[in-house]
């Protein structure tokens, strides 16, 4: 996006400090919506335009400084333009310091000390500065910092779901004070989506709740310039088993922001569908499948379950059914989750498995696998002129999975890595 086109006027404010103030929300608005295809140049175009408004704020007569209140104004836009930039900046820390300190009503000056402290590395000191500016009244910008902070602090914490709900509960308490903000909505679903990985990666009605979330960010017009919104929906819908939007949404994002490597996930994502086609199609002759699964016909599992193939599940979760199948092939692939295998039930019908939750080779090669209340979804789409097509059971780890005749036990449930798959917080 080219960053002249977002400025807000400012020649004709009279008053030096308005005028400064709005130079500098300016300045963020390029820290925040400009995204040029060299990251450097954007580092360049802050320099220039924090230079700009240092200037600005320097050559302010000394009668607009004298109140106290102006000085902690003018402390606070000092100290905000030095932390525009991504590193820590003790000046910057300097400023913001004094302001609250001349001013502690000032409730952005505390929430940019809060951002200052985190740069720094100085959580705790962060999440004070933004709890002193909610003392002075709740502020939506200041509950999303607070929510993001929490979800941080989650990641070397052995309170982690304890802090992710945290964050969870301050996100949504930012969208009651504005239901139209997309960038409350959108660290809503950042937080829903956190909570997957942070309580196994199994639970997808966390994922649901996530893409509602961002779907309603993507309603607020500011947001359309969010390239990381894009590409943390797309991953969700990707998880789903949305494929088509996974491959759009990250392709969205790279259009918006050439720096992110949202086109990488699109070619992970269509090599991994063009492995799963090759699966299902090239290496699943009949007379070896019905050598494979001669052995299920005869197969009841002892579970009060009704027992069931793939051509009797209907779209969506099938509560109280069962469905016997062999695994063909184990399908590696470059994400942590989940884990792809292509199976084939008692009929001979193959088809792709995704499972969640679950240590790595804990399912192997020619495995007879029960799968309980699974959720079945018939996959078909077309991506740059080829089309995709096959059947699809996902099983949560939690829902059980009969593995040769024994139920798996809690301890191979998966240990996956917290925020392992989502760009950001």
């Amino acid at each position: 996006m080219n960053s002249r086109e977002i400025k807000i006027p400012i020649d004709d404010i009279e008053d030096p400090l308005n005028k400064a103030s709005l130079a500098i929300d300016n300045l963020y608005l390029i820290r925040n919506s400009f995204y040029p295809e060299n990251p450097d140049d954007k580092i360049s175009k802050l320099q220039q335009e924090s230079h700009y408004c240092l200037n600005l704020l320097d050559s302010i007569p000394p009668e607009f400084r004298k109140s106290t209140i102006q000085r902690a104004t003018y402390e606070h836009l000092k100290g905000k333009v030095l932390d525009v930039f991504p590193d820590y900046r003790k000046e910057a820390e300097d400023h913001l310091s004094k302001a609250v300190k001349l001013n502690p009503s000032l409730t952005d000056a505390w929430l940019s000390l809060g951002n200052c402290f985190w740069k720094k590395g100085d959580l705790l000191s962060a999440k004070n500065c933004y709890n002193r500016a909610l003392s002075k009244g709740l502020d939506k910008n200041v509950l999303c910092q607070l929510s993001m902070l929490e979800r941080k602090m989650a990641q070397d914490s052995e309170n982690k779901s304890e802090l992710v709900d945290e964050s969870i509960r301050h996100a949504k308490e930012a969208i009651t004070l504005d239901v139209a903000d997309g960038n409350s909505w959108y660290n809503l679903g950042n937080a829903c989506f956190t909570s997957f990985f942070a309580s196994g990666a199994w639970d997808h009605s966390k994922l649901f709740q996530s893409l509602k979330a961002y779907q309603n960010a993507e309603k607020d017009e500011k947001m359309k310039g969010n390239p990381d919104l894009f590409f943390n929906c797309a991953t969700v819908n990707k998880y789903l088993e949305n494929y088509d939007k996974a491959l759009s949404g990250f392709e969205a994002a790279c259009k918006i922001d050439p720096a992110l490597d949202a086109n990488g996930e699109v070619q992970k994502l269509v090599a991994l569908l063009d492995r799963l086609e090759t699966l299902l199609k090239g290496h699943t002759k009949a007379k070896r499948l019905a050598s494979l699964v001669s052995s299920l016909v005869s197969v009841e599992p002892n579970i009060p379950y009704k027992k069931a193939t793939v051509d009797l599940l209907f779209e969506g979760l099938n509560k109280s059914t069962a469905v016997t199948s062999k695994v063909l092939f184990y399908v590696k692939h470059e994400n942590v989750t989940p884990l792809y295998y292509v199976a084939c039930d008692s009929n001979q019908m193959c088809f792709v498995l995704s499972v969640y939750g679950l240590q790595d080779n804990v399912i192997k090669e020619r495995d007879q696998i029960t799968l309980l209340e699974p959720w079945y979804k018939s996959v078909g789409f077309s991506w740059k002129g080829k089309a995709y097509s096959f059947k699809s059971i996902r099983v949560d780890f939690k829902e059980q999975i009969v593995v040769n005749g024994k139920t798996l036990s809690a301890k191979q449930a998966t240990s996956t890595s917290f925020y392992a798959q989502h760009k950001s917080t």
